[in-house]
């Protein structure tokens, strides 16, 4: 049994989406973001950067945060969803990361300075809207060659980018504009899990 710490956001939704598509059980326990809960001293025991998600192995006691760490930690407990070795390992890997140094990142500060800055930041919002453009772009080509994103299969890579890419509507994209994202979120937001793991992370609870 696993324990995740969540709140309604792209990274939070990451991860009941990997625990539904690979078939793991676990609990939720929402941290409520706008009261500060990420700051206080018990969750930054478990989260040094003060930020969800967390997952807990209530067998073992282990703790892991950074999404993207708990998606090959899941992966690899399940063996689902990302190979064991070799070069088709380190393709999802490579996919993997650039959701988290790149689209993440981009993503997130193009959401606040559309939705969340106390003024306009108009210098801002160019920066981040042609990131965000191109990291769209960079997908759409890769997605023209490739029925996942790190290849046929379905795997974590595709569970970390579709919580933010699905965003496009927020964001202000215009995602007839990248034919081949919107195909391929269309395909992901149909799977039962995803829409399970996407419904768990909007349900509010707070710890």
């Amino acid at each position: 049994m696993y324990t995740v710490y969540l709140a309604d956001t792209p990274n939070g939704k990451k991860i009941t989406i990997a625990l539904e598509e690979l078939g793991l059980a676990y609990q939720r326990r929402f941290v409520n973001l706008n009261a500060g809960e990420q700051r206080a001293p018990a969750f930054a025991r478990l989260s040094p950067n003060n930020k969800i998600p967390v997952l807990t192995d209530e067998r073992t006691g282990q703790s892991l945060f950074e999404s993207c760490a708990i998606l090959i930690h899941l992966a690899d407990a399940a063996g689902k969803a990302l190979p064991a070795h070799g070069p088709e390992r380190d393709l999802v890997l490579q996919w993997l990361f650039l959701q988290a140094a790149s689209a993440g990142p981009m993503l997130g500060q193009l959401w606040w300075f559309r939705h969340a800055a106390p003024e306009p930041n108009p210098m801002a919002l160019e920066r981040y809207t042609r990131e965000t453009q191109r990291i769209y772009g960079v997908l759409e080509r890769r997605l023209s060659e490739s029925r996942h994103i790190a290849g046929d299969g379905y795997t974590i890579a595709d569970m970390a980018f579709y919580p933010w890419m699905e965003t496009h509507a927020e964001l202000g994209i215009a995602i007839g504009a990248y034919p081949a994202v919107a195909d391929w979120l269309h395909r992901v937001g149909e799977r039962p899990a995803v829409q399970r793991g996407m419904r768990k992370a909007r349900e509010e609870a707070h710890v």
